[in-house]
């Protein structure tokens, strides 16, 4: 009996060792994947592309909230899986320039996508070519957001463009939208540097300024950048991600719903389960 016993725990044994190798064998790697925390667009894509990994593919997704600059450094050694907020040609071209060998861009997830100055629609402004006659209606200030992001490089290059005579005052792009919001609410002038898609253009009526000299460029693509060694580490999303692209107007009530207090997993997923055809067509062939 003593035998019997100690023959069928090591067969028992040897099973559970061999399911528990399976196990680790199956296990999926943590993917991390960058993004830049102030912008609700990049908050609203990279939560829905994530659920949908997790979700659909079976992959641990880590988030990481990165400066823009550190975010392409990042994919490029590797400490990044991804990013799907690279706005180019011009927004993040200086980026792409410097990494363009040590990244594969896997192609758009949005295509109408655009910087530059904005103003309320009432303002009389329609052309930066306006702002100095206008300066005091302005108070000689152009509000913006993080000193590094591309659109504030566009917006330095832009004043000395233009010969304006005004201060391009770094903030946050939660500190600009409130800033905007006071103004909206008081009926006052203002300027700020801003981008399409953004929840602000659903919530008032706003317009970009023209830019005839195209400092800030036609109309760019938001797209997704990857690792070279996601595709052996993980080729189904490297599969997924080259489907993944919004239809104009699709992102916006991601990002409104997040702007008015929603969590960003939690709008993903309302988002996901209300667009299922959608998701299914993005992840096909990808399994």
């Amino acid at each position: 009996m003593k035998l019997f016993a100690k023959v069928f725990w090591a067969g028992a044994a040897s099973v559970m060792m061999t399911w528990s190798a399976l196990a680790l064998g199956d296990a999926k790697p943590t993917l991390k994947i960058g993004y830049v925390e102030g912008w609700d667009d990049s908050v609203a894509t990279t939560n829905v592309a994530a659920r949908i990994i997790e979700k659909k593919l079976g992959y641990p997704v880590q988030l990481v909230p990165v400066a823009a600059g550190v975010m392409w450094q990042g994919v490029a050694r590797g400490d990044l899986d991804a990013t799907l907020s690279a706005w180019l040609p011009v927004t993040q071209g200086a980026y792409w320039d410097q990494f363009k060998a040590k990244v594969v861009n896997l192609g758009p997830n949005f295509t109408e996508a655009r910087i530059g100055l904005i103003v309320p629609a009432s303002a009389s402004a329609k052309s930066i070519d306006d702002l100095n006659a206008q300066k005091a209606a302005f108070e000689g200030r152009i509000v913006g957001i993080d000193a590094g992001a591309g659109v504030m490089r566009k917006a330095s290059e832009a004043i000395k463009s233009y010969g304006l005579s005004y201060s391009l005052m770094p903030s946050s792009g939660s500190a600009m939208t409130a800033e905007l919001a006071r103004s909206m609410n008081a009926n006052k002038p203002v300027i700020v540097t801003g981008w399409a898609p953004h929840w602000m253009f659903a919530k008032w009526k706003l317009r970009f300024l023209e830019d005839p000299k195209k400092v800030f460029g036609d109309a760019e693509h938001v797209d997704n950048i990857v690792n070279p060694g996601l595709e052996t580490k993980a080729k189904p999303v490297v599969v997924f991600l080259r489907k993944f692209q919004w239809k104009p107007g699709e992102i916006d009530s991601v990002m409104l719903a997040i702007q008015s207090g929603t969590k960003p997993d939690a709008a993903a997923d309302a988002w996901i389960a209300a667009n299922a055809e959608r998701v299914n067509a993005w992840v096909e062939g990808a399994h």
